[in-house]
């Protein structure tokens, strides 16, 4: 079986090729992919090469396929796991693997496994660690959006409170209580906006910032306070631009919020949070910087007497994944919020190495075509003069500007005929 997918060979190196895959093992499943979403974390581990801790060291000689965010479907069953899936069954997988303590994931560490690949081999421990997961939502590019939006659950799981008196840490956010999510107006802000009004663990106010005033609008548009009033919660989204934010927010809280998420990787964000947290209150910081030495003022006297805390994530476990699927197949989360790009698979490349230089949220790869990245934005422009586009844009306008299962299909189908 041939494969074309993107390989990582080194820093800043990066190339589509079209080699071919071994024969499956009894222990392996071969699968065919149809949609990746492009993480910063591949961005990194291509500017880092064999550095990154999860590239392995001799990758020059040993090329590895990038993207961990995928969906897709199993072609052919090694007999070892025809007991437990079968050929047709969609999939995603949780790359975090977690293999006797190891970092190798699919889209770091593997020759055969990644993303940004039409096939591809998926070794037994894939399938060891329960993290071969089945599909059953409406469209593919939600299955490869459950990678990233596990990341956002996980991180309102790890946040904890505590009891004075006690050792014992209540995981979760604090129900019925106040909750803060600061610069939280772009696609992942979004997804956690979504996630939280819709979950069963829900807070009786949040309230969401950003200086930006249209990403501002356009997630009241998306997540509307009328929408989250039905869930219990009273939704408010604050302009900081030009306020004293912390007073504002102190003011709305009432004196101060049980759980504070940070978005974006800015010191003076994160001491916001730290000074608008209530007695027990919860710092979650979950934007990733890429700089190590990064760090940010603390109160430690209220770290002493009123138990302020901070907690972090940097991903979901398949537990999360699983509630995803679950919330997606239900229809309580809408992953194409995520959303801004689509492209093929000859844009992997570029997308990539360039991703910081991108503005939007998420670039959308559907690996069995080839398509020039483009903004769902760009559409109705673009369709002027191409009645492809023209019709992306029909379709899209329908959700409000939102990827969809009926643009997925049009545009594979129009492409595959090409």
């Amino acid at each position: 079986m041939k494969t074309k997918a993107v390989r990582i060979y080194g820093k800043g190196d990066l190339r589509l090729e079209q080699f071919e895959l071994p024969a499956i093992t009894d222990d392996e499943i071969l699968a065919r992919v149809v949609s990746d979403s492009i993480c910063m974390s591949s961005y990194k581990a291509a500017c880092q090469g064999a550095d990154h801790k999860r590239v392995p060291d001799d990758v020059a000689e040993n090329p590895t396929i990038i993207g961990h965010e995928f969906c897709g479907e199993l072609v052919d069953i090694g007999k070892n796991w025809a007991h437990k899936y079968r050929a047709g069954d969609r999939f995603v997988i949780q790359p975090a693997l977690n293999y006797k303590g190891s970092l190798d994931a699919p889209g770091y560490s593997y020759r055969y496994i990644g993303g940004d690949a039409t096939y591809i081999v998926m070794p037994r421990e894939v399938m060891l660690m329960d993290c071969l997961l089945p599909f059953d939502g409406g469209a593919m590019f939600e299955g490869s959006l459950t990678e990233p939006l596990s990341c956002v659950v996980g991180a309102f799981h790890a946040s904890y409170h505590t009891t004075r008196g006690s050792y014992e840490h209540q995981m979760g956010i604090l129900e019925g209580g106040k909750t803060a999510i600061l610069a939280g107006a772009g696609p992942m802000g979004l997804a956690a906006i979504d996630y939280i009004i819709h979950c069963g663990r829900r807070p009786s106010l949040l309230v969401v910032t950003d200086i930006d005033a249209d990403r501002l609008a356009r997630a009241a548009e998306l997540l509307s306070p009328d929408e989250a009033a039905k869930n219990g919660v009273t939704l408010i989204y604050l302009n900081t631009r030009d306020i004293d934010a912390e007073a504002e927010l102190k003011r709305l809280s009432g004196g101060g919020f049980d759980d504070v998420f940070v978005f974006a990787p800015v010191a003076p964000v994160i001491e916001t949070a730290d000074r608008i947290l209530a007695a027990d209150g919860c710092l979650n910081f979950f934007a990733g910087p890429s700089d190590p030495s990064f760090s940010a003022k603390l109160n430690f006297y209220n770290v002493h007497y009123a138990a302020t805390h901070v907690a972090g994530t940097s991903g979901g476990n398949v537990d999360d994944m699983r509630e995803c699927l679950q919330m997606i197949a239900e229809g309580r989360l809408t992953p194409s919020i995520l959303v801004t790009h689509v492209g093929g698979l000859d844009a992997v490349i570029d997308t990539t190495l360039n991703l910081p230089k991108i503005p939007g949220g998420k670039k959308l790869i559907y690996t069995g075509i080839e398509m020039p990245l483009t903004a769902i934005a760009d559409f109705e422009r673009l369709g002027e003069s191409d009645p492809f586009y023209a019709e992306l844009h029909r379709l899209t306008a329908k959700t409000k500007g939102l990827w969809n299962a009926e643009a997925e299909a049009f545009l594979l189908d129009a492409l595959a005929r090409d």
